[in-house]
């Protein structure tokens, strides 16, 4: 795994701004297309950011990557905008790495 690298995973279209940063772009129209994707390049990415239309049917799959430390995987806005499961999933791991909520303190 080279050090640093990342990809998304998402709608073809919304995705390739972060193509023009330097992030590994692949095209997902479905949760289906998502998971077997992720399954494809996960030893070969840092960090994976995933956009929220499709992390939330995949919470189960994305799982079994909890336990590692890579890829990390990263819910983002999609281009319809953001519906919170990205923050509640970063509120979900930092309880459970720090035993508190310490970002959102609610």
């Amino acid at each position: 795994m080279s050090s640093g690298k990342m990809a998304i995973v998402g709608d073809g279209d919304y995705i390739m701004v972060f193509k023009a940063v330097g992030v590994s772009a692949f095209p997902a129209e479905n949760e289906t297309k998502a998971r077997d994707t992720i399954r494809k390049i996960a030893r070969d990415y840092q960090i994976i950011f995933l956009t929220e239309e499709l992390a939330r049917p995949l919470a189960e799959f994305l799982k079994r990557f909890d336990e590692q430390p890579y890829p990390l995987i990263l819910s983002v806005p999609s281009k319809n905008g953001s519906t919170g499961h990205g923050t509640e999933l970063l509120r979900n791991a930092m309880e459970r790495a720090l035993g508190v909520d310490i970002l959102f303190n609610s």
